[in-house]
Parts: C-alpha cells; structure tokens; sequence
C-alpha cells in the first residue's frame, strides 16, 4: 500500500511540472516565430525593431543548423569563397533563447549573437621600394669594374651613359641589365639595323660607327648613390674624349647627365623652360677645339632619355619618340656615309685600270 500511493504520488507531481517552453537546441522555425512574435507585439516599436532580411535568416540558421558539419566554419549560403565563425554550441542555444526574451534585438544583434560574422580582410598595403642615396666608393670597392669604352675616330655618334651598373661592372657589356631600353631603343629607333646583345658593345664602332662612354666611371646600384660634385667631376674629362675622337655628334642618355653638363658649362642649374629633349643649340657642342694646329668645331648634342627601367618619369611610347628623332639622323648619315665609300671605292678602282 505504502508503495502504491507513492507512486500516485509521484505522477501527481510529474503531471504537475511545467513543460520546457525552450528546447535546449530550438529549431530554426521556432526561435524565427518566437522573434516575430516579439516584434510584432511590442505596443511602443523601437527603431530596431525590424524584421530580418532573407540574408540574416540565412545566417542565423547556418549557426543553428546542422551540427555534424564542420565545427569552425561553415559556408555562407551560396558564395564558396564567404566563412562564418561557429559560435561554440552554449552560445548558440542562448543566441535563440535570447531571441524569445524580453529585449528585442538590434539589427544586427541577431547575427552577432547567432555567430560572428567574417569581417574582410583589411587591403595589404604595398610595400614601396626604398629609394637609393648617395652610397660612397667605398661601398663597391670590392666590385672589380670590367666595362671599357666603345670609342674610335670620327664615329657618326657617341652615346653618353650615366655610370655603369653592377651588372654591367661585373660582366664588362653596356647597358647589360634585362630592364635596361638602351638595345631595344636603339635598335627601334633606326640607330642599328637589327637588335644588339650587350656582348656586342665593342663591335659597335666597326659595326655602325657608334661609341659608347659615362660621365662617371665608378659602378653604383643605380645613378641615385652618386653625387653632383662626382658628375661635375667627369665633365672635363668626357669632353677630352669627344675632342680627341671628333664624333659627328653626341648623344647623352638621360636628364640627368644633361644637367650635371649645363651646370659645369655655365654654373648654374638649368632652369625648367630651358631643358628639352632632343637637338640642342649649336653653341652647346662638345670638344670644341679653338687652337692648335686642327681647330674643330665640335660634336652636335642631342639630349636623349635615359633607358634605365628604374626611371618611371616617361611612358615607353613617348622615350621612343624622342629616340625616334636620333635613329632618323644615324640612319641619314650611314646611308651618306655608305654612298661616300661607294663613290670612292669605284674612284680607287677607275684610278687602279687607268
């Protein structure tokens, strides 16, 4: 008997307990009602108090959904390439109750306690090439300088480089980096027939009377580690050259050497409105010869690009309109040239039979 109303006695109690209203893990249909409810009741609708979008019932479900998927992330609807932080399972069972409480959520109160959502990535920020300064010969002393000049008597033109680079040190050809344009210009702009490798920079002279030579000897990265006073420095000397091998005309690569010339020539910096490219006044010749017994006049001066791809100031297509203007003078006098030695070869020849 004792056992008997025990037992009716514990079913009067298990009838009397309230269900759960709450499931421990609420489907998605019941903590979406539960919130519209809410909202849709509330006598005095704050700002907030919005539906969800189709996009944010979208992320709430992901983060009560399937739990057998993987732990830490989940895809984001249809994008493959969008990844939601799971929020661990406590958080996510008190995300839904919350739904159902007394506070109705903010706009985005849904998602951000449904589970955090991934944040773009901020931009990586480009990392700028640290500009060059003046480096002094100390630097390279260890660098045994291979590069020689290119030069010969009475050339149609001598190009006027800055200084050589490693590279070009190291191996002994001109203007030998892959980025360097000076091949690749000087052959689009008629001055060479065909494409030349750097190996050839020797042969230039016998090959098409053209020299090569800097104003500065030593070897840098690049022209930023030299100064003006050793650019000044060399002035003298390629003007000795220029008069000693009496070239048609000059040819100097880039604005730079052009400068360092000026200030030598008239001491000062040349002013912005006086600089140009291209030919320059007959009163700026190189190794003009005055006195003595072979007075010269000098070597035309025609301000080219510099062809280094370290220099960004000028487009491609506006360096090979400036060099265009040289190749069509070089391709005129090697013609007149040709035609000279043909007039006097045939001269020798009608002389020999006579």
């Amino acid at each position: 008997m004792e056992s008997s109303s025990a037992s009716d006695e514990d079913a009067e109690v298990r009838d009397g307990l309230k269900p759960l209203q709450t499931p421990l893990v609420p489907s998605f249909d019941g903590a979406l009602e539960g919130y519209r409810r809410k909202t849709s009741s509330s006598a005095d609708p704050r700002p907030h108090d919005i539906r969800m979008s189709t996009g944010q019932q979208q992320q709430l479900q992901l983060s009560i959904g399937d739990r057998k998927r993987d732990p830490d992330t989940v895809d984001a609807g249809s994008s493959p390439a969008k990844k939601l932080r799971r929020t661990s399972p406590r958080h996510t069972t008190r995300a839904a109750v919350d739904l159902q409480g007394s506070s109705p959520p903010g706009p985005a109160s849904a998602l951000i306690r449904a589970g955090s959502v991934a944040h773009p990535s901020p931009k990586k920020k480009k990392v700028k090439r640290a500009s060059s300064c003046y480096a002094p010969p100390s630097k390279y002393a260890h660098l045994v300088n291979k590069l020689t000049d290119s030069l010969a008597s009475d050339l149609i033109c001598v190009f006027v480089g800055l200084n050589p680079g490693i590279r070009t040190a190291t191996t002994g050809h001109a203007y030998n980096h892959p980025s360097n344009l000076f091949w690749k210009l000087l052959h689009k702009s008629g001055c060479t027939p065909r494409l030349c490798r750097a190996e050839e920079d020797g042969d230039m002279p016998s090959l098409y009377d053209l020299g090569l030579t800097n104003i500065v000897s030593r070897p840098t990265k690049d022209g930023n580690e030299l100064s003006k006073a050793e650019m000044d420095a060399g002035v003298a000397d390629l003007e000795v050259k220029i008069a000693t091998h009496k070239p048609e005309a000059v040819a100097i690569v880039g604005k730079a050497i052009w400068e360092s010339l000026w200030r030598v020539r008239h001491g000062r910096n040349i002013k912005k409105e006086q600089f140009k490219y291209g030919w320059q006044d007959d009163s700026e010749r190189m190794g003009v010869v005055e006195t003595g017994k072979s007075p010269w006049p000098g070597a035309k001066v025609f301000v080219a690009t510099t062809t280094s791809g370290l220099a960004a100031g000028m487009r491609p297509h506006e360096k090979e309109e400036v060099w265009e203007e040289l190749g069509h003078w070089v391709k005129n006098k090697r013609r007149q040239r040709t035609e000279e030695t043909g007039r006097l070869t045939d001269a020798a020849t009608a002389n020999t039979q006579s």
